[in-house]
Order: structure tokens, then C-alpha cells, then sequence
């Protein structure tokens, strides 16, 4: 009898981390490192032997005032592995102090961005199979896990393996259009932590600005219905929209105070006009999701269009789903409109119902997608065992029946 998988999935803010068969992880904590010294996180080969056993902080311990004179570290940046030194480090305390476990007697289950290299997948499966031991391993593309999270408040009859899965956390957003468990293609990227930063600095420690952005973000911002109107209801009626974030700084242990104002709609608005932040960006997350869409077979695009599931931290923002399904839905309107009007009346496009779905699991789906499959007998007939990895080497993680090659 297997005990019960341990399921991680590291994103570039947070990492969440559990047991296989529970319906929230166990932990979920910051996905940075203290380290003592600076040099450290220069390198980027594989092996612990570069930072003292436990001269380091992990997770909320890191950002803590007894991790003060230490340098803070992110292995993780665009959902990637950054750092392969640091990241083995943080992998090992997250499973020795935070899960308690013994990775010898465990199966693991580890997320993957859609991007993710071969090699970074290699590296993985080196450090856990070489430097924990473990008895088997599964990298699961992140995607396809929040996109079966989302079957719990569907009936059984309509479970999709269709759909196109919004992810949007700390560092990255993906849009992902999954046809019956294969991945068609992939799209855009962008931050949002900047444009609140930027807009409230003054009176912010330097060292927390980041910290005090995210807090921000998650606490007090919202997606409206109209920028425009939104900041004329601001003109009129201030008093009614600012709200006040209170802080201790790390170093001085003195509070300070940030009044955050037109920044609690400014900032989400970043997804839908991304020039705000740069001009680099033109094409909004609803362009980005029908362009996708719009790119993929035409016999799968309804049923894409019909299940738009959103994931992760950065699509909690309120009535986010309610604005994207109302401007895909504008999109989907205007394109059938034209197709009738150069048709001469004679074609009368089928309406396509835009459903943009949010559930309550949304926050942690890729952790809960995977929780939900690493509790079945499926997940150790796919998973790859020790054995494997001894006899075929690192590649044997390259290719994976569910969740498709990445070689």
C-alpha cells in the first residue's frame, strides 16, 4: 500500500505544497530564499554543496525580520526554474520541515509551465531521483490540472477535456487552449505588480516594495466595467474608493502608512489595456484569448470558447470573469456580424455562448488538479519509477502519455 503522493506545485510568487486526495495543500508559502551570501545565487548547476546546510530561510521565513542581514533570493522567475542550486534547496525543506516526509516512501507530482525546456524537465527529475530518492515522479503540465479542477461544480455529463485555461499568477499569465487533453498552441505573457508599484512608492521600504505591491493587489483591487467612467466616479465621490494599507517596516520596525486610491482598479486594468504599463504591449487578455482561440482547428473552437477556466491568484481581482466574458463576447458578436453582412444576408452565424468560469477551487486549481489525479491508480501507471530513470536516464521525463511531449 502507497502512502499518499506528495503533490508541489511551484509558481512564481507562492508555492503550494501537500498530500495527494485533499482538497487545499497543506502549505502554501512564498517561493523565495535567504541566503547568506550573495555569490550563491549566481550559480546555476546542479548540487547542494554550495550553500551551508541550514544558513538559509525558505518561504515566509525569508521575508521575516530574523532573515534581515540575509540576501532574499527567487529561483523562480516567468514560472521557470531560475536557479537549479537554490531551487534543490528550497525543494528540500519544503519537504523535510514544512511536509515532514520521507521522499523514499512518497511518489511526487510536480507542476510545469507549458513552456517548461526538456532540460529544465531533466533536471528535475535528476534532483528528485538522485537527491531524494524518490520511488517515482510525475511532471504535470499545469494547464491540463486546473483545467480538470474545474469539473467539481459540473455535473459528470458536462466534464469537458476541452477548453482554454487562463493562468495568471505572480510572474506570468498563459493562455492555454486544451482540445481533449492535447495542447494547440501558446500565448502571451505580462506582469502587473509593476504598474501598483510604480504608482505608490513614495513612503514604501525599498526592500518590501515588492512585498507591499502583492499585498496590495490582493487585498484591495477590482476590475471595472469602464476605466474611463470608473475614474470619473473616483473624481466625483474619492472618499468612497481609497483605502489604506498599513505596514512594519523590516529594518526600522516602524509603521508606515500607503493611501491606495485609483491603483485599486488602475492596476488589474493592466490585462485589458497592457500599453498602461508599456508600449510594448498593445493586445489585451481578451484579444490574446479570441487570437488563440481564432489560431486553433475550427472544429474545436466553439467548444473552447464555451469553457474559458480561469486559474490562479491574479484572476481572483473581482468580476474579472464578468469582464472577459462580456468583451469575448463583444469580439465573438462583431466577427459573426461581419461574416453575415459580406455574406449578403444569406449566412446566419450560430450564436456562440462565452462562458468564462470561475469555481471556488480557482485560487490553488493547478494544486488541486493535481491532488485530484495523483489520488487515483491512473497516476502510478503513468508515473515514472526509479527503475525507469536508472535504466533509460533523464530523458524518461521528456515524454508522458496524459500530458504530451514537450521533446
Amino acid at each position: 500500500m502507497h502512502l499518499p503522493p506528495v503533490v508541489i506545485d511551484n509558481g512564481t510568487g507562492y508555492t503550494k505544497l501537500g498530500y495527494a486526495g485533499n482538497s487545499e495543500p497543506q502549505f502554501i508559502i512564498p517561493s523565495t530564499i535567504a541566503i547568506r551570501d550573495a555569490v550563491t545565487a549566481k550559480s546555476s548547476g546542479g548540487g547542494l554543496g554550495k550553500i551551508d546546510d541550514l544558513d538559509f530561510f525558505i518561504g515566509d521565513e525569508a521575508l521575516s525580520p530574523a532573515a534581515a542581514n540575509y540576501f532574499v533570493k527567487h529561483p523562480i522567475r516567468h514560472g521557470m526554474v531560475d536557479d537549479w542550486d537554490l531551487m534543490e534547496r528550497f525543494w528540500e525543506q519544503c519537504i523535510f520541515k514544512y511536509l515532514r516526509a520521507e521522499p523514499e516512501d512518497h511518489y511526487f507530482l510536480m507542476t510545469e509551465p507549458p513552456l517548461n525546456t526538456p532540460e529544465n524537465r531533466e533536471y528535475t527529475a535528476e534532483v528528485m531521483f538522485e537527491s531524494f530518492n524518490v520511488p517515482g515522479l510525475l511532471i504535470a503540465v499545469q494547464a491540463v490540472l486546473a483545467l480538470s479542477a474545474s469539473w467539481q461544480d459540473k455535473p459528470i455529463d458536462a466534464r469537458s477535456l476541452t477548453g482554454l485555461v487562463i493562468d495568471s499568477g505572480d510572474g506570468v499569465t498563459h493562455c492555454i487552449p486544451i482540445a481533449e487533453v492535447y495542447f494547440l498552441v501558446e500565448c502571451d505573457e505580462k506582469e502587473i505588480n509593476f504598474m501598483l508599484h510604480r504608482e505608490r512608492e513614495v513612503g514604501i521600504p525599498s526592500e518590501q516594495s515588492y512585498e507591499v505591491a502583492k499585498a496590495i493587489k490582493e487585498r484591495h483591487c477590482y476590475v471595472c466595467p469602464d476605466i474611463q467612467k470608473e475614474f470619473v466616479k473616483f473624481d466625483n465621490e474619492p472618499e468612497k474608493y481609497i483605502h489604506c494599507y498599513n505596514g512594519i517596516n523590516n529594518v526600522t520596525k516602524k509603521p508606515f502608512t500607503v493611501d491606495v486610491g485609483h491603483e485599486r482598479f488602475l492596476g488589474p486594468e493592466v490585462f485589458f489595456h497592457p500599453e498602461f504599463v508599456s508600449s510594448d504591449y498593445k493586445t489585451s487578455i481578451s484579444d490574446s484569448v479570441d487570437q488563440v482561440i481564432q489560431q486553433c482547428p475550427i472544429d474545436v473552437r466553439r467548444g473552447l470558447y464555451e469553457n474559458i477556466v480561469l486559474s490562479g491568484g491574479s484572476t481572483m481581482f473581482k468580476d474579472f470573469g464578468r469582464r472577459l466574458q462580456r468583451d469575448l463576447k463583444r469580439i465573438s458578436d462583431q466577427r459573426l456580424l461581419l461574416s453575415e453582412q459580406l455574406s449578403g444576408g444569406k449566412v446566419k452565424p450560430k450564436k456562440i455562448d462565452v462562458q468564462v468560469v470561475s469555481h471556488k477551487r480557482q485560487r490553488y486549481a493547478v494544486w488541486f488538479g493535481g491532488s485530484m489525479f495523483a489520488d487515483t491508480a491512473e497516476f502510478y501507471n503513468v508515473a515514472h519509477t526509479k527503475a525507469e530513470y536508472m535504466e533509460r536516464g533523464a530523458g524518461c521525463v521528456r515524454y508522458n502519455e496524459i500530458f504530451g511531449s514537450v521533446a
